[in-house]
């Protein structure tokens, strides 16, 4: 697994809740690709906003498309929170991701992995972060 620990890409990881990885899902839905009992259509059907995200925003994940195997699979973030749009926000940039991760109000990111060629998509992993002022406020009680 790339990244380090516990964060993605050598984010830190704050909050009270733990990093959730689905890559065990993600080979399940491989394997019954292969196995012949899902078909490509069923798998390859990235909405077309997340495709646009991959091809401008995400991060090479540095591995073929388990489907295809034509095209190099593109990590895309997203983060819901508190004061963020209702359909998430998609970070630019690590510095726009590292903000986001800062924040005083905790956030939900999600890592999703695309192939733009194909339109596979699966979720990696879902980890909190932020929620500075809780946690302190959290230590305080506890000291």
């Amino acid at each position: 697994m790339r990244g380090g620990p516990p964060g993605v890409r050598g984010f830190a990881v704050a909050g009270d809740g733990g990093r959730v990885e689905y890559r065990l899902a993600r080979n399940a839905v491989v394997r019954e690709v292969r196995r012949g009992r899902l078909s490509r259509v069923e798998v390859c059907d990235a909405h077309p906003e997340l495709l646009r995200a991959a091809r401008n925003v995400g991060a090479a994940a540095g591995e073929p498309c388990p489907i295809c195997e034509a095209d190099d699979l593109v990590e895309v973030t997203y983060v819901f929170g508190a004061r963020l749009p209702p359909n998430g926000r998609c970070p630019a940039s690590r510095a726009e991701l590292d903000r986001l991760c800062n924040r005083v109000e905790q956030v939900a990111c999600y890592v999703v992995e695309v192939c733009p060629s194909c339109a596979w998509h699966h979720l990696v992993r879902m980890f909190p972060a932020g929620g500075r002022q809780r946690a302190a406020r959290r230590r305080a009680q506890e000291g």
